[in-house]
């Protein structure tokens, strides 16, 4: 895998204020999507750091406008968030977006005054591949202490068979995993079982986009292998669990309160 980026343009932040809340804006490199939103709880006290990876099948026409409602709706809750955008397929996919998602939380060791006690990585469909393979990482200089998938893209194999998003994985990883084995047992949240954190996955049971077997079988097999995984199933499509004002957020929301005590 290509190194971490550079990170000679890293010191720029500008505070700026977006759908009313407070955030600055955090560059871990040079590349324009190597850039991060983080939103501060009000007063001096966090209890813990959410790094919010957003979805869109890892392609480029979906930023990380997706996880922007998340990130505010946490930080009202006394969460530090950080809203992470990294490059997709085209300027990005492998192996540059996994440099990205490292370097981008390993980026927050450089930022004063965060608490980095707790550090749960929150990913929404394609986020939630990557926030899983997040906390799966070594030697990392910001530890991941839980992961939260949202309609998660956790077995890539079984998404090429499905086709999910018109084989945005085969795109994403310039193949499938008969020509690229490698490849897929770095990035496959599948093969990293168990992890040494605890992954929660949260799924809609009207989810056409992902189905909710991607989070239930690696719910089966991760707890099959003694690691500390947990499914909670919700009514809703795939979009519900980015919907704030949903049931869905709320048990998202639950999870965070059961993680932070």
């Amino acid at each position: 895998m290509a190194g971490a980026p550079v990170l000679s343009g890293c010191e720029t932040t500008e505070l700026k204020a977006q759908d009313g809340a407070p955030m600055e804006e955090i560059t871990y490199g040079d590349e324009p999507s190597q850039f991060g939103l983080l939103y501060r709880p009000a007063g001096d006290e966090s209890r813990g750091t959410i790094v919010v990876i957003h979805g869109g099948f890892w392609k480029p026409e979906y930023d990380l406008s997706l996880g922007t409602p998340l990130a505010i709706d946490l930080a009202s809750r006394g969460w530090t968030a950080w809203n992470l955008e990294y490059r997709r397929v085209g300027d990005g996919g492998w192996p540059h977006t996994f440099d990205d998602i490292a370097a981008g939380i390993d980026r927050l060791a450089d930022i004063d005054s965060l608490d980095l006690d707790k550090v749960v990585t929150l990913g929404h469909s394609a986020g939630g591949q990557l926030a899983v393979w997040a906390a799966g990482r070594q030697s990392a200089a910001v530890p991941v202490t839980a992961a939260v998938s949202q309609a998660g893209v956790l077995d890539l194999d079984a998404a090429v068979r499905d086709n999910l998003g018109g084989g945005a994985v085969e795109s994403f990883m310039g193949g499938n995993s008969a020509k690229f084995p490698d490849r897929y047992a770095f990035a496959d949240p599948t093969r990293q079982i168990p992890l040494g954190v605890p992954v929660w996955c949260i799924h809609g049971t009207d989810d056409d986009n992902v189905p909710p077997s991607q989070s239930r079988n690696y719910v089966d097999r991760a707890r099959a292998q003694g690691a500390e995984a947990n499914l909670i199933e919700v009514d809703g499509d795939h979009f519900a669990l980015i919907d704030t004002e949903s049931d869905a957020w709320s048990k998202t929301i639950g999870i965070f309160e059961i993680i932070h005590y």
